[in-house]
């Protein structure tokens, strides 16, 4: 006997993704991406934009993310984050909640 499939589970909070907007400010940087669990921990650039800042709009799935933007390459935490905690290297991260 087949099993019958929930297709209210298509459409749970665990599997929407929002549109979340990243700003970090440097004017001096060559370059600003972002790592974080949304995206394996690989580098996604961010665009500079004309006063300084430098933007993302990244789609994030339901829960809680850890991040870190990389300025030229060196790891800088979000001072807009809503928190931060150690990472499985011990080293700190910014937190973000989706909703």
């Amino acid at each position: 006997m087949q099993a019958i499939q929930n297709h209210s589970d298509n459409y749970s909070a665990q599997n929407s993704v929002k549109p979340v907007n990243f700003y970090y400010a440097a004017p001096q940087a060559y370059s600003v991406e972002i790592t974080g669990d949304f995206n394996h921990w690989h580098p996604f650039p961010l665009q500079r934009l004309m006063d300084g800042w430098w933007f993302a709009r990244l789609e994030l799935s339901h829960g809680h993310h850890q991040y870190r933007f990389l300025e030229d390459g060196q790891p800088r935490l979000d001072p807009h984050a809503m928190g931060s905690s150690l990472d499985e290297h011990n080293e700190r991260v910014s937190l973000i909640a989706v909703g």
